[in-house]
């Protein structure tokens, strides 16, 4: 058990395990995105989506402080490996260099640390802000005519407002520049680091992080500019 412990402390292990739970939380994105599309379903789909989570009960807390381990731990390993390579590097990063092979080195994966920590406030604010927020109750017919809180209607009433919608697109536009690096440099964490595989790994990377965020995007932006009442609105 110390041997483990020593090697998942390394720059190595800690690498690896950043690609691990770098994965993990983008498969939470996908299913997060398809939860979320909900909302322009049945006018019911999304509260019944939504209800049918609070309904797991206790469940739902073991996953929600298990995704909230994922997230800090990614986290504090970004942070511990980011703090390790400037120790590394006494004059900072003035000097965009690699050794060996062609760089790597973009925008999106000099600011990691820095749009890293943004979205990590941000996944605060969100919590508080749609799962706690406050909100009417609803009938929910198909299942029994239950009582539930009706988060669709926060969530439409607050995408119209100016500075909520465009808030949450500046995050979710830093989280493609996040993603679109993190996605590549897990997977090349993970083994698929290897000439041609490499390239294809990172441009599939940048092909998932913009469909994913727009995705995301998409719904913030649509409401706002439909007020919300857009066609693809059901009421």
């Amino acid at each position: 058990m110390p041997s483990l412990i020593k090697a998942l402390n390394s720059q190595v292990g800690r690498k690896i395990m950043t690609g691990i739970t770098g994965i993990g939380l983008m498969l939470f994105l996908i299913g997060h995105l398809v939860g979320n599309l909900t909302i322009f379903g049945d006018s019911q789909a999304f509260n019944i989506y939504t209800y049918t989570l609070e309904s797991l009960g206790p469940l739902l807390y073991v996953i929600e402080a298990g995704l909230a381990f994922f997230f800090l731990y990614h986290a504090i390993l970004g942070i511990s490996i980011w703090l390790q390579r400037r120790k590394a590097r006494p004059e900072g990063y003035a000097k965009y260099q690699t050794k060996g092979g062609p760089s790597h080195q973009s925008l999106a994966s000099r600011s990691m640390i820095w749009t890293g920590i943004i979205i990590l406030v941000f996944l605060v604010f969100h919590i508080w802000h749609f799962k706690f927020g406050p909100t009417e109750t609803i009938a929910l017919e198909s299942v029994g005519a239950t009582e539930a809180r009706d988060l669709r209607a926060l969530v439409i009433a607050e995408f119209q407002k100016p500075l909520v919608a465009f808030g949450y697109i500046a995050v979710l536009a830093l989280v493609i520049l996040h993603l679109s690096h993190g996605a590549w440099s897990a997977l090349t964490s993970l083994g698929m680091k290897h000439g041609e595989t490499s390239k294809k790994v990172q441009l599939g990377a940048y092909i998932f992080a913009i469909i994913l965020m727009l995705g995301f995007i998409f719904i913030p932006l649509y409401i706002f500019v439909t007020g919300g009442e857009g066609s693809l609105i059901a009421y």
